[in-house]
């Protein structure tokens, strides 16, 4: 292995910054995984502007029904693989890859995978009354 490619690796393995960012893979021990369902890429990433995570739920199962009060944050949901449903304050809301789906921060919420399971991304941040980034975007 060339020293580069050590040097990438140790990146990964530990997550620690260099140059200006930090690098990752979903399945590195340094990313945080709840029964290899839920994990906290936020803290492996080391971001404190937004939270972001990636859930992987096996064919016909569910995830936790929650609404986000207790953090106001406004999330988004970013459909990788597999279908699936978000159900939302009780209306049904039929995901396929690359859909994306935002969600208030009061409703009621429970992401149940279709026969071959849902993998998604789910971004969350308090919101802003205005937008804050560059207006051409």
């Amino acid at each position: 292995m060339a020293p580069a490619s050590r040097a990438v690796d140790s990146l990964r393995m530990n997550a620690i910054p260099a140059g200006g960012h930090t690098l990752v893979n979903v399945e590195d021990p340094v990313v945080e995984s709840f029964e290899g369902r839920f994990f906290r890429l936020r803290r492996a990433l080391g971001t404190t502007a937004f939270g972001i995570n990636e859930v992987r739920l096996p064919a016909g199962s569910s995830g936790k029904q929650h609404d986000e009060r207790e953090t106001g944050h406004e999330e988004v949901y970013v459909v990788l693989d597999g279908s699936g449903t978000f159900t939302l304050d009780g209306t049904p809301v039929a995901v396929k890859p690359g859909d994306y789906l935002r969600v208030d921060v009061e409703v009621v919420r429970t992401a149940t995978a279709g026969p071959d399971g849902l993998r998604f991304i789910a971004v969350g941040s308090k919101a802003l009354p205005d937008y804050d980034g560059r207006s051409v975007l």
